[in-house]
């Protein structure tokens, strides 16, 4: 069950108020998992409850997606604008630098909360930024091809087509290497999600200029790519391995661009072992990925 949380964020005009929706389970040291463009929280299901034997564990929906409000006038849908909301979000639910993990645009918001000294350790699955202009423009490209059809299939149709692994298939092949394990439910609510988020444009308006350029010196860091990722394609992970040359780079055998759902146990363990530290991944499932 979900809940919300509002406090100010600072704007050129003055403060703003931002409200939040959030789910909170476990015990343990913070973890906040940020989700991806058109998502909403509910795509790290399969993950939570075994990250929350060990951690307390903070999903969010990002502002303009899944529950929470689309952020007030005066602030953007740019990086600086979000890092600074989950800066405000976790002084208000009194957070002390949580460990972040996230996937997509919420890998690239966990890196850039990590450079700014706001995470303790930070998790990336398939983290947006390290691509090339053509990537960039192809993923782009496949995203906005999902929105639009997303808002022109009737809701029955979309619960119809749930209901059988090939339309599952259809309605989500293009991030989830094994779509047809998900549940019929999740599908429909992450296709109405797609199409009812209100920070869909403006977000990726703002992503066009987007690069992650910078070190991350003092933290753990992972990025984890999965080899079937048909949105942002793994030799962007071995970019992300030069820009971040501590970090640990893992590969995520058979897994799509939101790995949650394709392989629970084996994303849950990386995220858990990336917030104990630099410890290298113990089986061959979690090898680092070599340039």
């Amino acid at each position: 069950m979900s809940t919300t949380v509002s406090f100010e964020v600072p704007s050129p005009n003055g403060p703003r108020s931002v409200t939040v929706s959030y789910a909170r389970v476990g015990r343990g040291e913070p973890l906040l998992l940020l989700h991806g463009i058109g998502h909403h929280l509910q795509v790290w299901d399969p993950v939570v409850d075994i990250l929350a034997t060990e951690r307390d564990v903070i999903a969010v929906d990002l502002p303009g997606f899944g529950a929470s409000p689309a952020l007030p006038d005066g602030l953007a849908y740019d990086l600086p604008t979000t890092t600074a909301v989950f800066g405000a979000f976790c002084e208000a639910l009194g957070l002390d630098r949580p460990h972040v993990a996230g996937n997509s645009l919420g890998g690239l918001l966990a890196l850039e909360l990590g450079r700014e000294k706001l995470a303790r350790s930070v998790t990336a699955l398939s983290p947006a930024g390290f691509w090339s202009e053509a990537e960039r423009r192809y993923a782009f490209g496949v995203l906005i091809a999902m929105r639009r059809i997303s808002r022109q299939l009737p809701l029955p149709l979309v619960e119809r087509l749930s209901r059988s692994a090939a339309g599952r298939t259809m309605l989500t092949s293009t991030i989830y290497a094994r779509p047809g394990r998900r549940s019929p439910e999740a599908v429909v609510a992450e296709t109405l999600a797609l199409a009812q988020a209100t920070g869909f444009d403006a977000t990726l308006r703002a992503g066009g200029s987007v690069r992650f350029a910078d070190d991350i010196p003092g933290i753990p860091v992972t990025v984890a790519w999965g080899t079937r990722d048909m949105l942002l394609v793994r030799r962007q992970g071995v970019r992300a391995k030069r820009i971040i040359p501590k970090a640990r780079l893992v590969r995520l055998p058979g897994c799509g661009h939101c790995p949650m759902n394709d392989d629970p146990a084996l994303v849950s363990r990386v995220i858990l072992d990336g917030s104990r530290g630099p410890t290298p991944a113990r089986d061959g499932h979690a090898e680092p990925q070599r340039a």
